[in-house]
């Protein structure tokens, strides 16, 4: 059993262990040869691309980085999966799109939009996934 000293100095002990760990953790986490985010490559195409995915509420429905709604397919990657052209055709279509039964609203894009929509998808495919080359959502059915 500690005396109570004893337990006074090896809990401050474990707590300046604790929190040197953790600094030094945060200083590595932080340093540029860590850094997988891509950031370099955002243009204003890539914004307005981001501006519509949000606006139009495309993570209500779909997943990207994995986060969002697993009704429809998980589009990180979707550029290496699917194409540039595929991807325009299904943006700027005027008619509702219904693969494997889900439907997918018309937005009919302009092709400017639809541009700006692939600029971000494919400044998402560029960010570094650790080895992961896709994620893909348990309900998403996207083995077209």
């Amino acid at each position: 059993m500690l005396s109570k000293k004893q337990a006074r100095t090896f809990f401050l002990g474990g707590t300046l262990v604790t929190f040197l760990v953790f600094i030094g953790l945060t200083v590595y986490s932080l340093s540029k040869s860590q850094d997988q985010t891509n950031h370099e490559n955002i243009t204003e195409q890539v914004v307005r691309g981001k501006n519509l995915w949000e606006t139009n509420n495309c993570m209500g429905c779909h997943t990207i980085l994995g986060e969002g709604a697993y009704y429809a397919p998980e589009l990180t990657k979707v550029i290496d999966r699917r194409g540039k052209g595929y991807i325009k055709a299904v943006l700027t279509t005027p008619v509702p799109w219904a693969p494997n039964g889900r439907k997918m609203v018309a937005y009919g894009f302009s092709n400017e939009e639809a541009d700006d929509l692939i600029a971000f998808f494919d400044w998402i495919d560029d960010i570094d996934l650790n080895g992961f080359e896709r994620i893909v959502s348990p309900l998403s059915n996207d083995d077209n």
